[in-house]
């Protein structure tokens, strides 16, 4: 009987993927297994799990696959767990997401290293393949080759993944020099209010971009133009900023750049144009100067450097879990600040000394963590552009906060309300009070108590609330953590590896 039903599933397997024209080599990729398992499974002859179905279904955008898989992922937190061992830091999810952006820049072969596997790169490969891009996972799935066509199809481009992804924005910088007019759906992403695109618009206007927005989607009309000026951009944003470096890449001549982010994933770009053949000065400042090339065809290696907020999750893993941890491959330039805030609190922790990242140029440490007697820091906590406390860090000091002695001021200025979802911690125990949509008051120290809730639909704030969870004695189910899973690869098992209890479940 067990043998049939694997046999009827292998066949609804086989059929979703020849209806998506797809190949069982293109499918293994997909996975990140090998064609010869798909094929085994198509036969019948080989145990599946629901969540092995569950990421075929969604890989071949097949609902009939999806048997035994009836909604969205959840996680159960058995906390109070002591967190110990090391941990390493994966790759800049925010990095990845520029380079495959950056790789419609080339004609040529781009292979990327260690790229982080997250949602949200799958929505921007689910978006490259239906343009005609061709990426396989290779070296075992932790590397990805990313080879274009000759002429990209824009016309069938996957409207639904692209919505699923803010970072589709970037797709504008590349797309400018190869088409004189396209369109593309509105950017998506997390739910951290109003955030207009016009300081990418009034960039990408020197370089002859015009758009106009109807019915949910960006039409694109060129002109192609040279910048007669520096470009002042008028938001130090990190996509701003990449957007622009993306145009000065393939415009033929010498791009000032001005009032740039010098953040992590910008410097990482800067870089990997650098490979291209792309001369960029001024990296890690606010003026950037790129001296373009027209065509740009070569086969290019590169390796993205790791993730300072993953780095700063896993800090406040252990801080909030009172644990000893070492978290290896932590991209200290980008957390000088934060640690700084953090030992005036009384963090207690040892460094190494800095070796290089794969790429050659950022300076990584290994960090070890250990339980601390925290006192709320004098002035408040709040984000600046780099080389500031980063913008994306500060949630996770409402954690820390939570468990160190007195009053901490949170200020979160430049999202609209992510402020807001910081209090979702007061389910847990924490009290937090919203002075406004911007301001949080955290009241330390907190004693932790389990809850079941929906997961906030920003990122940083679900991750913050799952460590609240972790350091909470008792059962905590956290429900629907697809946002999560955008920006952070098998975190849940990663936890449990040091030490943690969580368990990945789907409604059945």
């Amino acid at each position: 009987m067990a043998d049939d039903y694997l046999v009827r599933i292998g066949k609804l397997i086989r059929d979703a993927r020849q209806h998506r024209g797809w190949t069982q080599t293109q499918l293994a990729e997909a996975l990140g297994t090998s064609q010869s398992a798909v094929n085994r499974i198509e036969r019948g002859n080989q145990n599946i799990s629901l969540e092995m179905i569950a990421r075929i279904g969604e890989a071949l955008d097949s609902e009939i696959v999806s048997l035994g898989y009836a909604g969205p992922m959840h996680l159960r937190v058995v906390g109070g767990r002591r967190l110990s061992g090391s941990i390493d830091v994966k790759t800049s999810k925010n990095a990845c997401v520029a380079l495959l952006c950056g790789s419609l820049l080339n004609k040529g072969r781009t292979v990327l290293r260690r790229v982080a596997r997250i949602e949200e790169v799958y929505r921007l490969l689910e978006v490259l393949n239906s343009i005609g891009v061709r990426t396989r996972w290779i070296n075992e799935g932790t590397d990805l080759e990313i080879v274009p066509p000759a002429e990209l199809d824009l016309d069938a481009m996957d409207a639904t993944a692209a919505r699923r992804t803010r970072s589709i924005i970037m797709f504008l910088g590349p797309l400018l020099h190869r088409m004189d007019r396209f369109r593309l759906p509105y950017a998506g992403g997390c739910d951290l209010g109003t955030r207009t695109i016009e300081p990418h618009m009034i960039a990408l206007r020197r370089f002859g971009l015009d758009i106009t927005a109807t019915e949910g989607i960006y039409h694109a009309e060129v002109a192609r133009t040279a910048p007669d000026r520096p470009i002042v951009l008028t938001e130090r944003g990190d996509t701003v900023t990449e957007n622009a470096l993306l145009a000065a890449a393939r415009n033929d001549g010498v791009t000032v750049i001005r009032n740039a982010s010098s953040n992590y994933m910008v410097q990482d770009l800067c870089f990997f144009l650098e490979a291209l053949g792309v001369r960029v000065e001024g990296i890690g400042t606010t003026t950037l100067t790129v001296h373009g090339i027209a065509d740009i065809d070569v086969d290019v290696d590169y390796s993205p450097s790791e993730d300072p907020v993953e780095a700063m999750s896993l800090l406040a893993a252990a801080v909030v879990t009172e644990s000893e941890l070492t978290i290896r491959r932590v991209p200290v330039e980008f957390l000088e600040i934060e640690l700084a805030v953090l030992e005036e609190m009384g963090l207690d922790h040892d460094r190494t000394a800095e070796y290089p990242a794969d790429n050659g140029r950022t300076r990584l440490i290994d960090l070890t963590v250990r339980p601390s007697k925290l006192e709320a820091p004098i002035d408040k906590i709040h984000p600046m552009p780099f080389p500031g406390l980063n913008i994306d860090n500060v949630p996770f000091f409402a954690a820390i906060a939570a468990v160190a002695q007195g009053q901490t001021l949170i200020h979160d200025w430049v999202y609209d309300n992510r402020a807001i979802y910081l209090t979702d911690l007061n389910r847990l125990g924490g009290r937090l009070q919203l002075l406004d949509p911007h301001r949080v008051l955290v009241e330390g120290p907190t004693r932790w108590r389990a809850a079941e809730m929906m997961c906030p639909p920003a990122l940083r704030p679900a991750v913050v609330v799952l460590l609240a969870m972790m350091a909470a004695e008792g059962t905590s189910v956290l429900r629907n953590v697809y946002v999560i899973n955008r920006g952070y690869e098998d975190l849940a098992e990663r936890l449990n590896s040091v030490g943690a209890q969580i368990e990945i479940f789907r409604d059945i």
